[in-house]
């Protein structure tokens, strides 16, 4: 029997079916209408007899009403053996009258009965469909005198090739000839070598169909005379293939043998099925040629493994991993402009220049659809958004998103996978992503790309320099599959917080977008928008049961958070939920009222302030200047102190600072000394004063040349007792010619004086132009001041310009002579500057 046909009759398992004397029946004894029982994986035959497992519920209530009418049925093969519920168009029109001989209850909704067939019949019409099957059908009679001497010659030769195909089958028993040669009627015989003949279901079926006896019979000869060659040659084969067997060969033959018997019996192993479901899920998984290729023969190796050794377990997962990926499977590309410009605008504000980029590749890919997919980078503080906007991306355009995430990567097998020789090798992250991923298109965000290391295992950030590169991402290999893998078609996204820790090379191949940090009516409205219901949801509160007013959520803005992006501002927000929440929960909040949170609501629940305006406070005196700075989490404002004291003229610098900086300050110093006569200072400044310059938040390490002009205003506020404006700051590089030198991070620092509420900022002319990547909202609200030289800097930044006053006069030296006095030795200058 075929492994079909083991696997089940009706709703359960069918056995060899046995052939018995012929049963007469009268055509005017079988009724025209008939339940149907459906037959899956087996042709039953009249004469025949058919143990049946039944379990469909439609199966058993036919078998019941049947055994208590006592009245036939008929049996009818399915087309499709998985169809649980047959209908009419899925049963064949061609049956078997048969009669329930016995019927076991073997167990709740399990039956096991043994049925008689009669009579074929044909199915006219299905008159109904429940509780089971009935049908209208005719009866069918053989249409060929069986005393002809052409029928018994052809069952002369059918009983021959019987008997011959039995003696090549030594597996069946001695009696399979002897219920050969007692079978008379030609019909019965040509029907039971059909129902015991190995071939496929259409086939037999096509034998219970043909009514003519002699056609029948010659479909029976023909179907035996094949399967009696195809037992000549596998007999053939056999003898030669084991002439010449090795004991490698034999063992894979007697496997094979094993496997076959196991078949037979309906026991295949797990092993065995699990190949044939791995080899199938290889033909489906449309692999290249060259894949292909490899695939078959590691297979064609992995049959002959022993399944104990520990090289089964690795082609094994070698092979599970080739099949998984997907190397034709893409989802289709939504390249609808205003869609993906809707879904940007509402899952992010601001951010035009991203979003501008992004319908730009949009654009391009529907103009030009074989476009290989860009290999963008955000660089930017963090909490702005960089890895949600991926998702928004990925949503825009219909593609699967997938995240990997390189912070502390320092290996570089986790990019490139580990060689198959090693003990639990693995692929790398780039191919484990495109198998969570599923598709040859998705977007690939390679999250905090600024955070990757090296060590003695190897540079990871080398080992992308394939995955990034366009020209070469088409064949990128991975050690552990040993397989060219098409990335072509990926869409990969960097982030970082930094640029400088990218090495060179690899930045080459991104586009760098930078994303600043949020402006205060930003924040608002991303707190209004987006934060607020997002908390809401989590936190189980309704949006007409709680409504933080603007004054409130100004207020958390301000006093309790300082940051470019908003991820402490969304935790204060949830601080007020949760206070809410336990409200709620504890009933101090009915159902139907609704809790407006106001400004002395936050400092209830939150406590002191945070954060406050300085600004005005710190430069109450002279000598302290309000500077800006660049932190990779966005800018920040600097206080810069300085102070004198009797002494000799040496310079302290604290705050732990950088040489660059210390260079600053000694620069800055050498052109007040330099310009002291038109600052209105005395050239002798120094002879019997020290000078202290100190940073705030000594804790923090500090350095860079852009604090020179805030250094320089500084020491001139305190020597001339001119205050520098409190709404004032400024940064900028400074040289011994009073010249004003771009800076970097003005982006940054124009947002965190924003912030701070300062409203004049002084920077280097040369950096007007980068102005234009500052937000409209605050280059509207802050007064810009684009200085070239120190003058026009102490001009903007302090009270009163001292550029041309008049220095005091000079104290008389202590060393010189007086009538009447007595000598004194003169002042010893000073001979270092400390620093």
């Amino acid at each position: 029997m075929s492994e079909k046909e083991k696997k089940g009759a009706g709703a359960g398992a069918q056995v060899a079916p046995a052939m018995g004397p012929p049963v007469l029946i009268n055509k005017e004894d079988i009724p025209a209408v008939l339940p149907i029982l459906p037959l899956r994986n087996s042709v039953f035959f009249p004469g025949g007899v058919l143990p049946l497992a039944v379990g469909r519920q439609k199966t058993i209530a036919l078998i019941k009403d049947a055994v208590r009418d006592e009245q036939v049925i008929g049996v009818v093969t399915q087309r499709r053996a998985e169809e649980e519920d047959p209908g009419a168009a899925d049963l064949y029109t061609v049956g078997t009258v048969a009669r329930v001989v016995k019927l076991l209850k073997m167990g709740e909704d399990n039956y096991s009965l043994v049925v008689q067939g009669l009579a074929r019949f044909k199915v006219l019409e299905l008159v109904q469909e429940s509780p089971y099957l009935k049908a209208r059908i005719e009866a069918v009679e053989d249409r060929s005198v069986v005393d002809d001497v052409e029928v018994e010659a052809l069952a002369i030769n059918l009983k021959k090739l019987a008997r011959e195909v039995i003696e090549l089958m030594p597996e069946l028993p001695a009696a399979a000839t002897e219920l050969v040669e007692s079978i008379t009627h030609p019909g019965h015989l040509a029907d039971l070598i059909a129902a015991n003949v190995d071939v496929p279901i259409e086939e037999k079926q096509q034998v219970l169909e043909t009514v003519e006896l002699k056609a029948r019979m010659k479909l029976v000869l023909e179907l035996l005379n094949r399967k009696r060659e195809i037992l000549k040659l596998s007999n053939k084969i056999d003898s030669a293939v084991k002439g010449e067997m090795s004991k490698t060969q034999r063992e894979y033959y007697l496997r094979q043998q094993l496997k076959a018997i196991k078949e037979e019996l309906g026991e295949l192993g797990e092993e065995e099925e699990e190949l044939d479901e791995l080899q199938e899920r290889l033909k489906k998984a449309g692999l290249p040629p060259e894949v292909e290729k490899v695939a078959q023969k590691e297979l064609n190796r992995l049959k002959s493994i022993p399944t104990a050794s520990s090289e089964y377990t690795v082609a094994r997962t070698y092979l599970d991993w080739i099949a998984d990926l997907p190397w034709t499977k893409r989802t289709d590309d939504n390249l609808d402009i205003e869609n993906a410009r809707q879904i940007l605008d509402t899952d992010h504000y601001g951010l035009e220049k991203i979003k501008k980029r992004i319908l730009e590749y949009l654009a391009v890919r529907k103009l030009k659809n074989d476009m290989r997919g860009p290999i963008l980078c955000f660089v930017g503080p963090p909490g702005v958004g960089k890895t949600s906007l991926g998702q928004s991306i990925a949503r825009a355009t219909g593609r699967k998103f997938v995240r990997l995430s390189l912070g502390g990567v320092r290996d570089e097998a986790e990019i490139r996978g580990h060689r198959r020789t090693y003990v639990g090798a693995l692929p790398g992250r780039i191919i484990q992503s495109m198998k969570k991923a599923g598709t040859v298109n998705p977007v690939m965000m390679l999250d905090e790309i600024d955070k990757l290391g090296a060590d003695f295992r190897g540079d990871p950030s080398a080992a992308l320099l394939e995955v990034l590169d366009p020209e070469q991402n088409h064949a990128f290999s991975d050690h552990y599959l040993d397989l060219s893998y098409d990335l072509s078609k990926v869409m990969f996204i960097g982030t970082a917080n930094l640029l400088d820790p990218i090495p060179g090379p690899l930045k080459d191949r991104m586009e760098i977008l930078e994303l600043p940090g949020y402006t205060f009516e930003e924040k608002v409205h991303i707190a209004q928008n987006h934060l607020i219901p997002k908390q809401l949801r989590e936190h189980g509160l309704s949006a007409d049961a709680i409504a933080i007013t603007e004054k409130a959520l100004i207020k958390i803005i301000m006093a309790y958070t300082r940051e470019a992006g908003v991820r402490n501002l969304e935790r204060r927000i949830a601080d007020v939920c949760r206070a809410i929440a336990v409200e709620v929960a504890s009933g101090k909040i009915g159902a139907a009222a609704k809790r407006a949170i106001e400004e002395s609501d936050v400092l209830e629940i939150l406590g002191p302030e945070k954060f406050y305006n300085e600004t005005a406070e710190r430069t109450e005196i002279a000598g302290v200047a309000t500077g800006l700075a660049w932190t990779a989490a966005g800018g920040d404002i600097l206080f810069i102190e300085a102070t004198k004291m009797p002494g000799k003229g040496a310079l302290t610098l604290t705050g732990q600072l950088g040489d660059v900086m210390k260079e600053s300050a000694q620069a800055a110093l050498s052109y007040l000394r330099s310009k002291s006569d038109g600052l209105g200072i005395p050239p002798n400044f120094l002879e019997r004063t020290d000078l202290h310059i100190h940073f705030p938040a000594g804790a923090i390490p500090k350095d860079g040349p852009s604090a020179g002009v805030t250094i320089l205003t500084a020491l001139v506020s305190l020597l001339t007792g001119i205050r520098v404006r409190s709404d004032v700051a400024m940064t900028g590089e400074v040289t011994l010619r009073g010249l004003v030198l771009p800076v970097g991070g003005i982006k940054e620092k124009v947002l965190a004086a924003h912030r701070a509420g300062i409203k004049r900022i002084i920077i280097p002319a040369r950096n007007e132009k980068d102005l234009l990547d500052v937000p409209e909202q605050a280059r509207k609200e802050v007064e810009f001041v684009f200085a070239a030289h120190m003058d026009e800097v102490l001009a903007a930044a302090l009270e009163e310009n001292p550029v041309g006053r008049k220095p005091p006069a000079a104290p008389e030296p202590e060393g010189e002579k007086k009538p009447g006095a007595t000598p004194t030795p003169p002042a010893k200058k000073p001979d270092e500057i400390r620093v």
